[in-house]
Formats: structure tokens, sequence, C-alpha cells
């Protein structure tokens, strides 16, 4: 099936992720990896967010062994205005951790969860979700906490309900040490107090 066929499917509906992966799915059974990524380029440029959406789908299998792919989608794919591109930015994020292994992908997770835009960091906080349902973290807890907390008092509102969620998540299973977390902040700092009463919702 030809790219302007699965695109104009793919217009056609505007909520939900599987019709993205599909199209992803068949492009990658019809193109070379090569091809793939001039696609992807190309995507990126459309109007339609769910074109962009299929963009970042294809970098995000890509990236997983192409540097230049990786590094698209933190520098320009990051800077995409829709949130549901951002959500797709977040999947492949993860998709590039689960197969280098969560552990091995520290350093890279480092990077990202350290950069100055908050959708990159965005793309790690929400994309391992949940944190300790992933290999590596999962026996490391206290790890995926400290990665988490470290933008308590971001000024985006946006990441501080991703973060405030995220440790949310991990309190379900893990209470005493998010209890033990957000027992060290400063709350009379309202962003700080904001991402406190998402991550203590559950805590008794």
């Amino acid at each position: 099936m030809s790219v302007d066929n699965i695109l104009s499917r793919i217009l056609e509906i505007e909520h939900g992720f599987q019709h993205i992966l599909d199209g992803a799915d068949e492009i990658f059974s019809t193109y070379s990896k090569e091809q793939c990524f001039e696609l992807a380029l190309e995507l990126s440029k459309h109007e339609a967010y769910q074109a962009r959406m299929l963009a970042t789908t294809i970098l995000g299998r890509l990236a997983k062994t192409n540097k230049e792919a990786l590094c698209f989608l933190k520098e320009q794919v990051s800077t995409d205005e829709n949130w549901r591109v951002q959500e797709m930015l977040a999947k492949a994020f993860d998709e590039v951790c689960k197969h280098r292994g969560y552990e091995a992908s520290l350093p890279l997770i480092e990077e990202w969860i350290n950069d100055d835009n908050p959708n990159v960091v965005r793309a790690v906080t929400e994309g391992l979700r949940i944190w300790t349902s992933r290999p590596f973290f999962k026996e490391n807890p206290s790890v995926a906490i400290n990665l988490i907390s470290k933008h308590k008092a971001h000024e985006s509102e946006y990441l501080r309900k991703s973060i405030g969620n995220a440790l949310r998540d991990i309190s379900k299973k893990h209470a005493e040490l998010i209890r033990r977390e957000v027992r060290q902040w400063d709350l009379s700092n309202p962003q700080i107090s904001f991402t406190y009463k998402l991550a203590a919702k559950l805590l008794k």
C-alpha cells in the first residue's frame, strides 16, 4: 500500500493510537529502513498532526539502532506543539529503552531527563510509566523515584502533572518509599505543592 493511501486513511481518524501503529507497520513492511527514515522526515513537516504522529512512531522504531533518528526525536519532534505528537514521542522513547534494556538505557534516560525542554523530560516521565512495572526499575524503585522527583518544582505544569502521576503510580506498590521522598519536599513552594497533591494522592 502506498504512503498516500495509508496517510489518507489515518487522516480520517481523530482519536486513538492504534491506526498510527498499524500505519507504521505497513510502511515498515513496504519500505527499507533508509526509505522509512526519509519518509518520516517528510511526514514530520506535514500540517496534519496524525501525519506527524506517524512520523514520530516510525522514528521511534528506527531510533532503536539509528542515532540520527533518536537525535531528531529529541531536537525536533519535542518542539511540536500538538499534545498527541508528544504522546507518541513518549511511546517512542520507551520503545528505544525497551529495545536497549532499561538498565543499559540509564545514561540516555538521564540525558533526556536533564534536558532544558520540558517535552523531552516528559517523554521520559510519561513514556516509562508505570516505571516500576519496567525491568530494572521493578527491582530498583528508588532509582526511578530519584529520577522522576528531580523536576518536582519545574515551571511547566504539564510536566509536573506527569511527574506527580508517575510517582502516584509507584505509590501503589511502594507507598513507604514515596512517603519518604515527599516528606522531604518544601510544600511552601506552590509548584512543589502541586506535584505533591498528585504524588501523595493514594498515601494514607
